[in-house]
């Protein structure tokens, strides 16, 4: 038996470790083609790659997944450890470790609890660094000339607060259509707040003056995109005010308390963004008669105590008569003093006039021109004959100048040297050998240079040959 039992194995069909591991992959996958799966999370590692790899486990056994970065960003939530999770994907070996594991497409926390757990880590983390201090929250425009609504284009949530701010406030509205539930739902409203925050003011498109995020009432599920992580450090950083109104009264998401103020409702945010046109009419109008009543009220009193003290001061005559008295005696006077003035000038005027007389200055002036002709006559030759001589001395020096001039010279014949730097050779002496001169001659210059040997004349008579002495 044996014997026969050691042929039977030895026929038997041989695998190799990678045929036998493939198969059972294949296998495993075939059967296993779609899993939901539930449990808590541990050991969740974020490669630098992207892709997320962790474990699932429940009180007995574990199971190991790995979340590929292309289905990362379309999770419902964060990985986490510690974390209870439904997750939903494909079961499928890994061959290298002869190890089994779940490929994850979608991951969703395993009820209320789960979702309630995490969100309160979340806020722990967001208070830690100070999102949630009232000190960075910033006030509200009281009169906002332009709102910003960032909610679904369809429902009753638009119309209720478009309605409402009809109602109270004349401003211009400008919706950002955004889903407000789903996976796609925190990236668009992330979105909303930044391209509201971007706009610059006098544009095509006005920039708000505040922001309201609104959405109706709905399941912890429903809200859930509104406690994205992302979202609400968005709102934090909005560089313009932000209402929060999602959900009803009792419900409470994340961005409510990072944002600038909460609205129980969206009418109720609507109502505390826009102020009543009708109540700041009738508060304008009683300011305006309070005005109006305490300027009369003090003109009133301002008149009375101006009587009052008018009352005691004395009367205007009797101020005015002592001066009136001092006036009269002074313009008495006056008239008098001018008559004495002009009649002591008169005398004065006539008594010099006595001492003048017309013939006694027409002899002086005789006198003195009697006394001046005999040299005026005789001046004029002597200015002439002086003249006569200096002309006679300017003429001589300019025949001298002419003749002392050296490029008179240069008429008759003769040359000029000169250096470069314009000085006059006088001597051989101060030409060196080679260097640069200008002939001067009355008509021109040539340069030329000193000892230069110049190729001989075909004319000229032949040099004397020295004969031989011995």
């Amino acid at each position: 038996m044996t014997d026969v039992s050691l042929a039977e194995d030895t026929n038997a069909q041989a695998y190799s470790v990678s045929e036998l591991a493939f198969a059972l992959k294949r296998t495993i996958e075939s059967a296993y083609g779609f899993v939901r799966l539930r449990g808590e999370l541990s050991k969740v590692t974020f490669h630098g790659n992207g892709h997320v790899y962790l474990d699932i486990k429940d009180d007995k056994a574990c199971i190991a997944g790995v979340v590929w970065k292309t289905n990362v960003r379309g999770l419902a939530i964060r990985p986490q450890t510690g974390l209870e999770v439904i997750v939903t994907g494909r079961i499928t070996t890994y061959p290298g470790r002869s190890q089994y594991q779940i490929i994850i497409e979608t991951m969703s926390p395993a009820g209320i609890g789960a979702l309630l757990a995490q969100l309160e880590k979340l806020k722990t983390k967001l208070a830690a660094e100070g999102l949630f201090e009232a000190a960075r929250k910033r006030p509200l425009p009281a009169m906002p000339a332009v709102i910003g609504v960032i909610t679904s284009p369809t429902g009753a949530v638009i119309r209720d607060i478009l309605h409402r701010i009809t109602d109270r406030w004349p401003c211009r509205v400008i919706v950002w259509p955004v889903v407000v539930q789903g996976d796609q739902a925190a990236a668009q409203v992330r979105a909303a707040i930044e391209g509201f925050g971007a706009l610059t003011a006098g544009g095509p498109v006005p920039r708000p003056d505040l922001l309201i995020v609104a959405r109706g009432g709905g399941s912890v599920e429903d809200l859930w995109p509104f406690n994205d992580e992302a979202l609400a450090r968005t709102v934090a950083a909005s560089t313009l005010p932000l209402i929060s109104a999602v959900g009803h009264e009792t419900d409470t998401t994340l961005i409510d308390f990072v944002s600038d103020r909460r609205a129980p409702t969206p009418t109720a945010a609507a109502e505390i963004a826009t102020p009543v046109l009708a109540d700041l009419a009738a508060t304008l109008a009683d300011h305006e008669r309070r005005m109006a009543s305490n300027a009369r009220r003090r003109l009133d009193h301002g008149r009375v105590r101006f009587a009052a003290a008018s009352a005691r001061l004395p009367r205007l005559p009797d101020l005015l008569a002592i001066a009136t008295q001092r006036l009269d005696i002074a313009s008495g006077r006056l008239s008098a003093s001018l008559g004495a003035n002009l009649a002591a000038h008169r005398h004065q005027l006539t008594t010099a006039a006595a001492s003048l007389r017309p013939h006694l200055l027409q002899r002086l002036m005789e006198a003195k021109a009697r006394v001046l002709a005999p040299p005026s006559r005789r001046l004029d030759p002597a200015m002439r004959r002086a003249l006569t001589d200096k002309a006679a001395l300017l003429n001589s020096a300019a025949k001298l100048l002419e003749t002392l001039n050296p490029d008179q010279v240069l008429k008759r014949g003769f040359a000029r040297i000169e250096r470069r730097d314009g000085r006059m050779a006088r001597s051989a002496r101060d030409l060196a050998r080679g260097e640069g001169v200008e002939i001067v001659f009355h008509d021109g210059r040539r340069s030329a240079v000193v000892d230069a040997a110049a190729p001989a004349r075909k004319d000229a008579p032949p040099a004397p040959v020295q004969g031989d002495l011995f």
